[in-house]
């Protein structure tokens, strides 16, 4: 059935937009025009031959050697008429300038903290987004740790590192009322018995 959305996407859309598609391993893919992304993730929403009401995964990856750099790939699923689709969008130069695309978060809300997430990592910007901030890192993380071209060793001076021997108490930037979950601060199991 899968095979039959790429047919129905090329037809609607054309090779302008629906640049290629494929079935690499059973896994079908329509590779798309970044422009029309949000476009074309609403059509296949929308349209009752289709009907992919469910975003699975959305992620980066970075073609570090690419002219387009990065890429945007989103898995989606039919959960009425069971088949699943994968779509992909490059975007930004050799130098990740431009990693612009269409926030997903109006077709599915779910696109949300996977979005945050690939900005987080990759530093591709979701135009429309609610709240597109850092999600894993803290706000003053220099780069995107999952870029190809990010250094391994290098150090983040920002935030000091904890020493003495406080080590498990809280150190700024983390408030009172931050670190603990779920009403457990009250909790002395980390304290040494008398």
């Amino acid at each position: 059935m899968a095979k039959k959305l790429l047919d129905i996407l090329s037809e609607r859309f054309g090779s302008s937009i629906v640049l290629s598609t494929h079935d690499q391993c059973g896994d079908e893919t329509a590779v798309l025009d970044a422009a029309h992304w949000r476009e074309v993730a609403t059509f296949l929403r929308d349209d009752p031959r289709c009907k992919m009401n469910m975003l699975v995964d959305l992620c980066g990856v970075d073609h570090i050697w690419d002219s387009q750099r990065l890429e945007v790939v989103a898995h989606l699923n039919s959960l009425e008429l069971g088949h699943r689709l994968r779509i992909k969008a490059r975007v930004g130069d050799e130098d990740c300038e431009g990693a612009v695309i269409d926030s997903l978060v109006p077709v599915w809300v779910g696109a949300n903290w996977f979005e945050r997430e690939t900005f987080d990592m990759f530093g591709i910007r979701f135009e429309g987004h609610p709240d597109l901030r850092r999600i894993l890192l803290y706000e003053e993380f220099e780069g995107h740790p999952l870029r190809k071209d990010y250094p391994a060793a290098k150090t983040q001076p920002l935030v000091p590192y904890r020493e003495g021997p406080d080590v498990l108490g809280k150190l700024p930037p983390f408030g009172p009322d931050e670190g603990m979950v779920f009403g457990r601060k009250h909790l002395d199991y980390m304290k040494e018995e008398d």
